[in-house]
Formats: structure tokens, C-alpha cells, sequence
């Protein structure tokens, strides 16, 4: 078991994020904002921080968010570095997913009403897009994007009201993804595989990119996605269409709150070269209380067997933990923030919150608030329950 407790951790992260401010007070105000999100009090926003670290006012931490004049991506840097040290493993897992932030008004960078997941239906919101790192030892968000729709750049002055440099332009958030899996694989975040759903797997671009660099991938994709079938191509709805029905095996993708949770399962290969030793194939699962249908492509060494596919597939709901987690335990929605360089402030603090405390959580050690009064009903202790944490 590693030795180490909540104070030497939290000091620690706090080190290592130094070089990123440009001043003792810019560090100082970051461990603050620190302590605020990883206090127990139920609302992460500036006021009630403040409250929570004994300041008066919420100026000091609004000028750190407004004004402060550090690079997040820097943070997200050291992020990705305390990630990698901590919770590394060569054969992790990145998933690629987006949540979204609802909101009022018509002023928060990049907020329209548009469909959101979290909500289930259009609201006016944020949309964030979000790398996850999963190993044996935890999972928690290792990058970010804020997704910005196409209509706000023929809109320059509202762009830039909402502080949106000038070198930013329109992505999708299946090229988000993509950034942000090339970033952390130059940065040597150590991982294997690639997951996502099917508003990623379905961007061909993020396969053929994980293939020329020797990646494995479980994606899912739609029934519109072409594959390759000799010298034509055929819809994965077709596929699924003529399955043959003596080929279903059962297995388990992993464990849910009610147990393992138990599917129907085939592998089909795709006929189409690939590189010596490696494999491309589907991946289908089916529901065994209404027999709905799932596909993932797929693309490994031609050892792996199919279990380990039907892991990988599994693996992606813990990005759905993760943004759960995330929201309810370290602030990540829970932000009042309006500009471009706020949103990414906030958000990539909340993921250092959560990384801390999912190294806390692995090594299953007695955990502490830096607040002394820390209520069994507080969200921190809410997180350590579930964590299986004592203290």
C-alpha cells in the first residue's frame, strides 16, 4: 500500500502547479480555490467558497478566474503529468465523451440550445468535451474542450465579448477528440486503448489515426458507418440485419450497482488488409431484456482476445462516473463564470480536485477536507462512501 494522506497529497499537487503562476499570490489563490472545490459544502461557486475558506468577499477568487493571468493548458499539462505518475498504466484506456453545462442567458461562451446528454433533450447549455484516462487504479478527466457552435464565429463581437482568442476557430467535437488524444499521446500519457461512442466512432479520421500510431480501439458506431466488405462497402445496419444467430456468446463488460453486467455478444472480422499482426473486426452486443443492438469497430493485435473488446466497450461508462462525480463532489457545472479562458480555468482546476482524489481512493487511505468541519452528510464524505474511503 502506498504511504501518503490527503495533506502530503494536496501540498504536493500544489507544488507541482506552481510554475504555472506568475506569482506567490496566483499559487496561494489557487490552493484556495483548491481547498474550496474539495471542501464538503454542496455548492462550488464563488461565493459560498469564500465562505467555506474564511474569506469575506468572492473578489479575490473572481479576479483569479477573471483576470488571473496563468495558462490552463499549462495546468492541464501538470494535470496529465500528476495523472500519468499516479494512476498510469501501459494498458489504460482513454475515452473520448462530452457533457453539457446548462445555463441561463445568452452571454456564457459558447451557450446555445442545443441537445444535451446530461439533460436528455435541446436546452440552452454549454457543451464540453472531455478525455478521460481509465486504468486499473481509477479514472478521472485528463482534458477539455469547450465546444463553441459555428453560428457564435459569424458573430465577431459577440465572440469577442466572451473573451474567444482570435486564433480559435470552429472544430467539431469529433476533431476536439482528436486534438486532444494526439496532445496526450506527445505528451506520453501512457495508454493502449482508445474508447468513445458512436458521435466519435463514426469519425473515420480518429480511427485511421489510432491505427498509423499502433493504437488499439473499441468504438462504437452507428448503423449509418460504412465498413468495408472486399471491394464494397456495407452499412453496419446491414450487418446487423444478418447476424447469424448461432454465434452469440454471453459475457460481462463489467460491474454495474446491481452486479455484472451480462450481455449477448458476437466478433465479426472486417475483410480489409491491415498491418501484419493486428486485427479489425465488429464488435456487437445485445441487450438481453429488449435484444437492442450495439456495434463497435474495433482494431488490435491479433492476440487480443474478443473478452478483452468487450472490457474495452464496458470501460466507456466510467467516463459517465467520471462527469458525475466530477459535477457533484469537485464543482465541475457549478461554475458562474461567462468568458472563454474562465470556462477552462474552472473546469481544469475540478479535474486536478478529482484526480486528487482518485489517487486517494486507489491507495484506500484515510482521507481529510482541509476544512475542520467536515459533516458526514458533506459531499467530500458522500464521495469517500462511495469510493469505499474511510475517514
Amino acid at each position: 500500500m502506498v504511504n501518503c494522506n490527503f495533506e502530503t497529497e494536496f501540498n504536493e499537487l500544489i507544488t507541482r502547479i506552481d510554475t504555472v503562476f506568475t506569482s506567490n499570490l496566483g499559487t496561494q489563490a489557487a490552493k484556495k480555490y483548491l481547498t474550496g472545490l474539495l471542501s464538503p459544502i454542496e455548492r462550488k461557486n464563488n461565493w459560498q467558497i469564500s465562505e467555506a475558506i474564511g474569506e469575506t468577499t468572492p473578489y479575490l477568487l473572481q479576479q483569479f478566474l477573471y483576470r488571473g493571468r496563468f495558462n490552463p493548458d499549462k495546468l492541464r499539462d501538470q494535470l496529465q503529468i500528476y495523472v500519468n505518475e499516479k494512476l498510469g498504466d501501459p494498458d489504460a484506456t482513454l475515452i473520448i465523451d462530452d457533457t453539457g453545462f446548462l445555463k441561463q442567458g445568452k452571454r456564457s461562451c459558447g451557450v446555445k440550445r442545443q441537445y444535451s446528454g446530461t439533460a436528455g433533450r435541446i436546452e440552452n447549455c454549454q457543451i464540453g468535451v472531455f478525455l478521460t484516462y481509465a486504468s486499473q487504479k481509477g479514472h478521472t478527466p485528463i482534458d477539455r474542450r469547450l465546444y463553441i457552435p459555428k453560428d457564435w464565429f459569424d458573430d465577431t463581437p459577440r465572440c469577442k465579448k466572451a473573451g474567444v482568442p482570435d486564433a480559435v476557430e470552429f472544430q467539431t467535437k469529433p476533431e476536439m477528440a482528436l486534438d486532444m488524444i494526439k496532445q496526450a499521446t506527445v505528451a506520453g500519457v501512457a495508454y493502449r486503448w482508445v474508447a468513445g461512442d458512436c458521435a466519435y466512432g463514426d469519425y473515420r479520421t480518429i480511427r485511421i489515426w489510432l491505427e498509423q500510431q499502433h493504437k488499439c480501439y473499441v468504438l462504437c458506431v452507428s448503423g449509418k458507418e460504412y465498413l468495408p466488405d472486399g471491394e464494397k462497402q456495407v452499412s453496419v445496419s446491414s450487418i446487423l440485419s444478418n447476424l447469424d444467430a448461432n454465434k452469440w456468446f454471453l459475457a460481462s463488460c463489467g460491474d454495474g450497482s446491481k452486479g455484472a453486467r451480462l450481455y449477448d455478444w458476437q466478433v465479426l472480422d472486417v475483410p480489409v488488409p491491415v498491418v501484419g499482426g493486428w486485427r479489425r473486426c465488429l464488435l456487437v452486443r445485445r441487450s438481453r431484456s429488449d435484444g437492442e443492438l450495439r456495434a463497435y469497430v474495433c482494431f488490435a493485435q491479433s492476440d487480443v482476445l474478443d473478452q478483452k473488446f468487450v472490457e474495452i466497450a464496458g470501460l466507456r461508462w466510467t467516463v459517465e462516473r467520471c462527469f458525475a462525480e466530477s459535477k457533484s463532489e469537485v464543482g465541475l457545472d457549478q461554475y458562474e463564470v461567462q468568458s472563454y479562458s474562465g470556462w477552462y480555468k474552472h473546469i481544469t482546476l475540478a479535474c486536478l480536485a478529482h484526480a486528487l482524489l482518485t489517487y486517494l481512493s486507489f491507495c484506500s487511505l484515510d482521507t481529510k477536507t482541509m476544512q475542520e468541519h467536515n459533516s458526514a452528510c458533506g459531499s467530500l464524505a458522500g464521495f469517500k462512501k462511495k469510493r469505499g474511503l474511510r475517514g
